[in-house]
This record gives C-alpha cells, sequence and structure tokens, in this order.
C-alpha cells in the first residue's frame, strides 16, 4: 500500500481564506471513500481542534510548532516534517500550501492556489513578495505534479511559471449538497437582519474589492432605505478603510459586519439573501460563488480571472470596478423577485457539477499518476 502525506503545516484555520475551505472539502470527499492509498494529514493543533473529524478519520501527526508564527511553521516543513516522512516511509507528499520546503524526504506534489502576487504585487508586504517569487518557481520545478483549482489558474501558472503542460492538473472546488433548509428566523433575529440584505463573505484584502460594492450599495440604499449589506470574514489590511468609508457614507445602520461566522450559520444566510455580491478583482476558483449557488443564493460576481469559468451563464457578470453595474444589477434583485428566482435556479443547477466525490476522485487519479512516475 502507498503511503500518501498531506502537510498542511501552512494551514491556520480562519486565517487562510479559500485554500482552508478547498482543502477541507477535498479531504471530506477523500474521507468518503474506500482507497488503496493510505493517507497521513501533517497539521497544526488548530486543526485538529477546528475539524476533529477529519482529524479522527485520517492518520494525523500534529506538529509541536504554534500557528501564530509563520517562521515556525516554516522550520517545522524543513525539520519535522521531513523527519516524520522518513520514519513513516511516506511515498509521496501533497504540499497543499503553495510552496514546498527545501528539505523533503520524499517525492513531492504541490497545489497553487493562484499567482495573484505577480499581478497584484502592490497587495503584498516586501517580504512576503520576495519569498513568493523566490519560493513559488523552485517549488513549482521540484513538483512531480502541480494541482491547481481552475482553469484559470492552470493557463497562468503554465504560462507565468513556464511549466510542461502535462504536470499541471485541474482539481476544481467540490461541495456538498444541503437539501434540508436550515430554520433560519431565530438567525436573522441573533445577526439583527431585519431587511432585505446582500451578502459578501470575504476577508478584508484589497483585491477583494469592497469599496466598490460599498460605493454601489450606498446608491441602492438612497431608493431602499431597508437594504442591508452583510460583510462577513476574517479582518484583513482594509478594514480601517472600509469602516471609515462605511461611516462617511452614512450607512451605519446600513452594513452589518459580521466576521468570521460558522459554516451553518453562513449556509443559512446565504438561503435567505437578495444574493451575493462578489466583486473580487483576482481569485484562483471564487469558493463563496460556488457555495452560494449551492444553496440557492442568485450570484452577482465580477467577471475577471477564473470566475466566469465557474460561474457561466448561471449568474450576473460584471466589470469589477464598474459601480453603476454593482447597483444596478443589486437594485433588479431587490425589484424583479422573478428575476431573482431565475437566477437562484440557475446557480443551483451550476453547482450540482461541483461535488467533492467528483474532485476527490481527480484528485487520487492525479496521486497515482505521481506515484506511477519515474521522474
Amino acid at each position: 500500500m502507498k503511503k500518501v502525506g498531506i502537510n498542511l503545516l501552512w494551514m491556520v484555520p480562519g486565517k487562510v481564506g479559500g485554500s482552508e475551505t478547498y482543502l477541507t472539502r477535498l479531504l471530506n470527499g477523500l474521507a468518503e471513500r474506500a482507497s488503496e492509498l493510505d493517507y497521513t494529514i501533517f497539521a497544526l493543533q488548530q486543526f485538529a481542534e477546528t475539524y476533529p473529524g477529519l482529524a479522527k478519520t485520517f492518520k494525523t501527526a500534529i506538529a509541536p510548532v504554534t500557528g501564530q508564527l509563520k517562521s515556525f511553521r516554516v522550520a517545522g516543513e524543513n525539520s519535522w516534517l521531513a523527519a516524520q516522512c522518513r520514519i513513516r516511509n511516506i511515498d509521496l507528499v501533497h504540499h497543499a500550501g503553495g510552496t514546498i520546503p527545501m528539505i523533503r524526504t520524499s517525492r513531492p506534489v504541490l497545489t497553487i492556489h493562484d499567482l495573484q502576487y505577480l499581478y497584484y504585487p502592490e497587495y503584498f508586504t516586501r517580504t512576503k513578495l520576495n519569498y513568493l517569487k523566490i519560493m513559488v518557481p523552485r517549488s513549482a520545478d521540484a513538483a512531480r505534479s502541480i494541482f491547481v483549482p481552475s482553469e484559470f489558474t492552470r493557463r497562468t501558472v503554465i504560462e507565468r511559471l513556464d511549466l510542461d503542460p502535462s504536470i499541471v492538473h485541474v482539481v476544481p472546488h467540490g461541495i456538498s449538497p444541503r437539501d434540508a433548509r436550515p430554520g433560519t428566523p431565530d438567525l436573522l433575529a441573533k445577526y439583527e437582519l431585519h431587511g432585505p440584505f446582500f451578502i459578501y463573505p470575504a476577508i478584508t484584502y484589497p483585491h477583494k474589492n469592497h469599496l466598490v460594492l460599498i460605493e454601489a450599495f450606498a446608491r441602492l440604499v438612497e431608493t431602499h432605505p431597508d437594504a442591508l449589506l452583510v460583510l462577513t470574514g476574517a479582518k484583513g489590511s482594509m478594514e480601517v478603510k472600509i469602516a471609515a468609508e462605511v461611516r462617511k457614507l452614512g450607512l451605519g445602520s446600513n452594513v452589518k459586519r459580521l466576521g468570521y461566522l460558522p459554516s451553518n450559520d453562513l449556509d443559512a444566510l446565504y438561503q435567505e439573501a437578495a444574493a451575493l455580491t462578489f466583486p473580487s478583482r483576482f481569485e484562483g476558483f471564487g469558493a463563496p460563488v460556488l457555495e452560494a449557488m449551492a444553496r440557492a443564493c442568485p450570484v452577482i460576481a465580477a467577471d475577471a480571472t477564473a470566475l466566469p469559468e465557474v460561474v457561466r451563464d448561471a449568474g450576473i457578470l460584471i466589470s469589477p470596478d464598474n459601480a453603476e453595474e454593482w447597483h444596478v444589477a443589486m437594485r433588479e434583485m431587490l425589484d424583479d423577485e422573478e428575476h431573482r428566482q431565475r437566477s437562484a435556479k440557475a446557480g443551483l443547477e451550476r453547482a450540482r457539477v461541483f461535488t467533492w466525490a467528483r474532485s476527490a476522485d481527480i484528485l487520487e487519479d492525479a496521486y497515482r499518476h505521481a506515484l506511477g512516475t519515474t521522474l
């Protein structure tokens, strides 16, 4: 039996955004099948505490490092992880966070979630940008196979890193079906949502483009004063600027900043929202778009990077920086219920393509291929 290790030392739950969602759903897909592959997860204690079901299902080795300091995690990858893979006779290690450590003992495969740092370097600190410029190309050169979440990312990875297309494989996001509709009246009261609302779940990073959405929403409130904009997700570098813009535009009672929510609460809010608004300028996939479609929430998304590939004709696609078009699309969702219901139905149909069982099938096939190569 071949042994596959999955390196999740980079994953600090609640801090890494869509890549956390992507990998945990893939692991759920792997957990639901019988397999000839023997899996071991290498993770932080926070992972086991946040995902006890996954930690119990898989062999899980907990690293003796904290998730608070990245330098400790990187050191752990280059010492503890390499030693563990040698002791456990791991045949293949999946480095799922975008880079491969310098010290390694098993053949590596790599997930690259996106190459945003090449397109928007201004969104990164100098230290992180320099690290990525060195480590991502070096890691891609070392990998037996490279996994990406979308065709958009596959094209950019092949072109910008000058890679052999045969080693770059799309492993798309997957999501579980949720047929049961959770009870929402108590939840709406809990979060004080007393009017029609739009939802945007995203860490407040610059590329997520919150300021354009807030500008569009301010125009909507002029004709729909009871409308709400619900912002969820962890705090990022734009948090202070976003709060200042909300105050400046007098939207304090209309914009609800709820922070990081439990997945069940977020699911319920999707199902009650007038629409998801997703104006992000750069996405390697765009997991919240899939989540919304799977919960019958209409989607208004940016026509940029991977988002058109995911949405296709199942939602409204708009230039990420055209505030007036965002205003018009949001107003139509409130004023035309038939239009909103058509969008919800189209999204639900589109989401059925993206099951986590299918994604796990693709991933396991890629593991087998990498194990069978002699490079």
